[in-house]
């Protein structure tokens, strides 16, 4: 049996991803979340990449673009992102955090 994980958020390490804001990782051999915390710069550019992405905000409210389509969305609302279609979001809250799901894994968040 492979060994069981249990964690808190709070207890998580950062790591800065871009503008001040910081991912805390979760991850499984097969499939993995971020927690994401917009810093003080609450931009998080245009963008794309060949994972899968599913989003909700449990924090606080993001204008979201996705594939040309902009909408705001709110505590306990989300997105979900097929590969390679551009994006960006922007925090419209202070304090606002927002969990990924990704598959495949991303190498470049663990």
């Amino acid at each position: 049996m492979k060994e069981v994980n249990f964690y808190k958020i709070k207890d998580l390490k950062p790591k800065e991803v871009i503008n001040g804001s910081t991912i805390k990782t979760v991850a499984n051999e097969h499939s993995m979340f971020t927690y994401f915390e917009f810093g003080p710069n609450p931009v998080m550019p245009k963008h794309k990449h060949p994972h899968e992405q599913i989003s909700l905000v449990m924090q606080g409210s993001v204008k979201m673009t996705v594939g040309g389509q902009t909408k705001t969305l709110k505590t306990m609302e989300g997105v979900a992102i097929p590969p390679n279609i551009e994006h960006e979001a922007i925090a419209l809250e202070p304090d606002t955090k927002v969990l990924d799901v990704w598959y495949p894994l991303r190498k470049d968040y663990l």
